[in-house]
């Protein structure tokens, strides 16, 4: 009798052991991933019914804030989006069907006052009627996104402007864009039969192509292929590449031909400044599989660290190990064409390395988190991300870029008492599709603080005719001098 006490005691004891240690798991180790469960609605009705924090801009504009309803739901709060589709591809939504986007998502935490830091900051809140908050504050300026949204206008593309030595975002906005604040409506079904349109949308606005799609750079990507060829000493000063009006590719019968049928050669500054397809394709089949670690450097086919949810999208390049077998496909990497596909963001991130000595710092639209009181609680700390060059690769490559907004194909973006340096791009796509338009750029040349990168897709109003100096060059011009106050 003793021993069958004693084991259904200790079979209790075991039991209440185990029921302790799940619930220290479920409340203390998996605490967070429990709270962040999409399917906690416990988690997701604290936030409805309480007002969360403003997402205000840099120049003080509201972009989110929450407003008390009383529509006939249980909900007590909505989100509110003053800048309506300006901001929405950063800003993203708060959504009780379809869940949290952007900035909502990224920072929910603390717009809902959950963030420890916050808590800790504002424990007087305890002990009064006023719920803990956190405002955020991004590093996007709402008045150069208007700039970016008129100099687009109703062409396709995006616009990326960011700080180089910071990796602060001041703009990024791409067209078709969309207002978002149906989504955050309480009306299940009217939710539903929006998101569905939009998705139905062929123009897919829903989408932000700043950072998540990816496109073929073409010329503007001899950035990169410069400076990995001058680092594996493929491109010297005194080397004479010959001068061409194609290049014939090695394994077929085809050829690489310049824009227009131009003939060009020389030095490898010449060849950037005449943006020389036949002397870059050559650059391309010496560098061989070395192409591929020398992009790698810049963040190909890596996914750069945007504090957004869904964050940015990698982009991609030729594979390693393959050019034995596709040395043509080599050829056309080295000008941005056939396996490269770059966003815009990363082409204004290769243009603000080379503006900063080589470094590429990590992209970021969060400037700080203040309390109910406009305290700041936490600002963002700027990181280096990736050393795609070194200080001399930078200042060399940055001086071929002055030579093309100086003399070369960039000369639409000159402008009085600054000086820009940039390179184009006219990216070819599909048969019978105009070409994209490329710039990228940073300034001033000579103490770089911004860079840009623009994409017109399919040359936009310009069709056939477009070319990366004609359409992109004049916008990235306008976005620089607004960002250095001319």
């Amino acid at each position: 009798m003793n021993i069958g006490i004693r084991r259904i005691g200790i079979g209790v004891v075991v039991l209440m052991l185990i029921l302790i240690g799940n619930l220290t798991y479920l409340q203390i180790i998996d605490a967070n991933n429990l709270k962040a469960n999409p399917n906690n609605k416990r988690a997701v009705l604290r936030d409805f019914n309480h007002a969360r924090g403003e997402i205000l801009t840099s120049d003080n504009e509201v972009a989110a804030r929450s407003v008390a309803v009383k529509d006939g739901t249980d909900f007590k709060f909505q989100r509110e989006y003053p800048l309506g589709a300006l901001m929405s591809q950063i800003v993203g939504v708060q959504s009780f069907n379809l869940g949290n986007t952007g900035v909502e998502r990224t920072y929910n935490d603390a717009l809902a006052g959950q963030e420890p830091d916050l808590q800790l900051h504002n424990i007087r809140d305890f002990f009064s009627d006023q719920p803990t908050i956190g405002n955020v504050r991004l590093t996007i300026s709402a008045n150069l996104q208007r700039l970016a949204q008129s100099q687009l206008g109703n062409q396709r593309g995006a616009v990326v402007l960011l700080d180089t030595h910071t990796g602060a975002i001041l703009a990024m906005y791409s067209t078709p864009s969309i207002d978002l604040a149906a989504l955050a409506g309480h009306n299940p079904k009217a939710v539903q039969d929006y998101f569905t349109f939009i998705n139905n949308d062929p123009s897919n606005p829903s989408l932000p192509r700043a950072y998540r799609e990816t496109f073929p750079p073409g010329s503007s990507f001899k950035i990169v292929t410069a400076a990995v060829a001058t680092e594996d000493g493929k491109a010297p000063p005194d080397r004479q590449f010959p001068v061409l009006s194609s290049l014939k590719l090695p394994q077929t019968t085809g050829t690489l031909s310049n824009f227009g049928g131009e003939r060009c050669g020389g030095n490898l500054l010449e060849s950037f400044v005449h943006s020389c397809n036949t002397t870059f394709g050559q650059l391309g089949l010496d560098l061989g599989d070395d192409l591929v670690t020398g992009i790698e450097r810049f963040g190909i086919d890596q996914t750069p660290p945007l504090d957004l949810i869904p964050g940015a999208v990698a982009s991609a390049g030729p594979q390693p190990g393959t050019f034995r077998d596709n040395q043509p496909k080599f050829a056309q990497a080295a000008i941005g064409q056939n396996d490269v596909r770059v966003t815009p963001l990363q082409m204004a991130l290769v243009a603000a390395a080379v503006g900063n000595g080589g470094v590429i710092m990590k992209p970021h639209v969060m400037a700080d988190i203040t309390d109910r009181k406009g305290e700041v609680v936490r600002s963002y700390n700027p990181e280096p991300w990736l050393q795609a060059m070194d200080n001399q690769t930078a200042q060399l490559v940055g001086s071929f870029m002055t030579e093309v907004v100086r003399r070369g194909t960039g000369t639409a973006a000159q402008a009085p008492n600054v000086t820009i340096a940039g390179k184009t791009g006219t990216a070819q796509t599909a048969p019978g599709e105009a070409p994209h338009a490329w710039f990228a750029a940073f300034a001033p040349a000579e103490q770089p603080r911004y860079a840009v990168a623009v994409l017109v897709e399919h040359g936009g109003n310009s069709g056939n005719d477009a070319t990366g100096g004609r359409v992109a060059a004049p916008i990235a011009r306008a976005m620089l001098l607004a960002a250095l106050g001319r």
